[in-house]
């Protein structure tokens, strides 16, 4: 398999952490759209946000995954990437979807764990539980509808890239 394999699911789902374990497991790049997004612009999510709103970062986040997609690549998707039709046919055609699904305490509980300085400002003001909740409702379709295989996110990274080497039935790089 050469095509890209692309991470999506909610924010804490592990995308980025499972997504460089699976990309060293395969021997493949690993590129994180949300990282290069920032990096390639210089501004914080909260920054673009705020100066473009919400449909800017979108548009920008559209732009940045087309532009990193590549063979023998895994991509970590932003949390938010499947809203868009474009970008569910896109990775559904032009590589292999994974939904790194987990209930929204799992996510909630690693966002507080974890608490990273550049997070996304938050969707709806709500405590971290109430939001993640009200985020996979919102788009637990979206993900069902742009993955071709959906893995347990609850395992340990090494775990879930186990689950995803035994679902493609890809060899490890040597």
């Amino acid at each position: 398999m050469t095509q890209p394999i692309f991470m999506v699911g909610a924010r804490g789902a592990g995308k980025t952490t499972v997504g460089s374990v699976l990309a060293k497991a395969l021997g493949y790049k690993f590129v994180d759209t949300d990282l290069t997004l920032l990096s390639t612009s210089g501004m914080s999510v909260a920054d673009i946000v705020e100066r473009e709103g919400w449909e800017g970062f979108r548009r920008r986040e559209t732009e940045t995954l087309k532009a990193i997609c590549a063979p023998f690549t895994v991509i970590a998707t932003g949390g938010g990437v499947v809203l868009a039709q474009e970008n569910r046919d896109f990775m559904r055609d032009a590589g292999t979807v994974i939904y790194l699904r987990s209930p929204a305490s799992t996510l909630a509980n690693r966002l507080e764990d974890s608490p990273q300085e550049d997070q996304r400002p938050t969707l709806t003001g709500k405590p971290i539980t109430e939001e993640m909740k009200e985020v996979l409702n919102e788009r637990e379709a979206l993900y069902q509808q742009a993955a071709h295989h959906v893995v347990d996110g609850t395992l340990d990274p090494a775990g879930v890239v186990n689950a995803i080497l035994d679902t493609l039935a890809l060899p490890v790089a040597r």
